[in-house]
């Protein structure tokens, strides 16, 4: 039986905190960091512009203080009152929001619902209660050092935004973890007063180590704990994510978006003649590029994925993560692909530095869990047999020069110089 999902009404802050079109970019800021918000709704008198976003503010940190809002407002999208639990999870998601705003029939503002609003919410659902953590984390998008400064955070708003970096020891040891909110405090102080650097000018406050501002220790789980548990404790301790612990192994993280996917998989219909195209698919770690023909030749190998695993098990939703070991155009990337299922959730790693073969090989191999999946349930007597996904076109060698150079400067963005050079 499908779980009764909540409502945007049911989950939302009524009467949410605004700003006027006008407002300079310092009193959102200050807002941002008095009540812990990183979306705030923008009105041009009673009617919704849109959201003024910390990244957006951050993104543009030249700009002067006294900058009004309206300058920066990105679009929100379209949540009203009935809008259900997975539908907001996955807008949230498609547009890399914490939060947005929930408007009536014509269009005024009722209230606004976060991610965080959907974790709390979370372990009321049986779904949640019965995952484990270590069956949706992945690695982080970037591991910092606590002597790190946090200028070099800045180039990282994407990351953070997702969720808190882990911060280790010189031993390599999980010590912190530093967050969006924390980056905030920043640029409300850009002069770090009587402090000098070694050059003998003055020292910023961007120049301040990682150790300074860090939330320490960091909330952890550990293997075997539920995303239920997961999501009760970012809600008592007031954070955006969990690293999942396990001796002799590198940390992973669980975040909000970790479990808004979750929601998604578990929300999404498994009735009907399922198509490709109704497969939701999150792509992250792949910064840096603007070729949209780079994403179609992935777009592709993933289709053919899909129709091949839609001949064993019916998928709902997958997520591929692109992680770098390194800035270096010939260094290796791990691709890790998680498979929301009618019937479960499969995991897959690649290592390589072939990205599209990489890609290629995860779903080769999420296929062929699937499919073993598939005979256990024929040897158990199990009747009946997964639908087909349409999908047209036959299988293309993913052998490719000219599309790997493209893959490799979207994840190394200084390759174009390395090779003018």
């Amino acid at each position: 039986m499908a779980p009764a999902w909540p409502t945007a009404e049911e989950l939302m802050t009524p009467r949410p905190v605004t700003l006027p079109h006008d407002a300079p970019i310092s009193r959102a800021l200050g807002v941002m960091r008095n009540r812990k918000f990183h979306e705030i709704p923008v009105l041009r008198k009673s009617r919704l512009m849109g959201l003024i976003t910390f990244e957006s503010i951050a993104r543009r940190i030249s700009r002067a203080l006294d900058t009004k809002v309206e300058h920066l407002v990105t679009m929100a999208p379209l949540i009203t009152p009935g809008t259900t639990m997975p539908e907001l999870a996955e807008d949230l998601l498609a547009n890399g929001l914490r939060a947005a705003p929930v408007v009536g029939r014509h269009g005024e503002l009722l209230g606004i619902v976060s991610r965080t609003d959907i974790v709390r919410a979370l372990p009321t659902i049986p779904e949640v209660t019965r995952t484990r953590v270590e069956q949706i984390a992945r690695a982080p998008d970037l591991v910092v050092h606590e002597n790190d400064l946090c200028r070099h955070l800045f180039g990282q708003i994407r990351l953070l935004e997702a969720h808190p970096l882990p911060v280790l020891d010189r031993k390599d040891r999980l010590v912190g973890a530093v967050g969006i909110a924390d980056l905030g405090g920043i640029l409300w102080r850009p002069i770090a007063a009587g402090k000098r650097d070694n050059r003998g000018g003055e020292m910023t406050a961007l120049d301040v180590r990682v150790a300074s501002i860090m939330r320490s220790p960091p909330v952890t789980v550990e293997v075997g704990t539920s995303a239920a548990d997961a999501a009760r404790r970012m809600t008592n301790e007031h954070v955006s994510s969990v690293f999942v612990v396990e001796p002799g192994q590198p940390p992973r993280v669980v975040g909000q978006s970790e479990l808004l996917g979750l929601v998604v998989g578990r929300g999404r219909p498994a009735r009907g003649r399922a198509r490709v195209e109704d497969v939701y698919v999150e792509i992250s770690g792949l910064r840096g590029s603007g070729d949209p023909a780079l994403f179609a030749e992935i777009d592709r190998v993933m289709s053919t994925g899909l129709r091949h695993i839609a001949q064993q098990v019916r998928p709902l939703l997958l997520t591929l993560h692109f992680a770098p070991h390194a800035t270096h155009r010939t260094s290796d990337t791990t691709v890790e692909a998680r498979l929301h299922s009618d019937t479960g959730i499969f995991y897959a790693s690649h290592t390589g530095w072939n990205l599209l073969a990489s890609v290629a090989g995860v779903m080769d191999d999420l296929a062929g869990q699937t499919r073993r999946v598939r005979e256990e349930r024929r040897r158990r007597g199990r009747p009946g047999r997964p639908e087909r996904v349409e999908a047209a076109g036959e299988d293309q060698p993913v052998d490719d020069a000219d599309l790997e150079r493209r893959i490799r400067t979207a994840t190394d963005p200084d390759e174009d110089a390395e090779e003018e050079e």
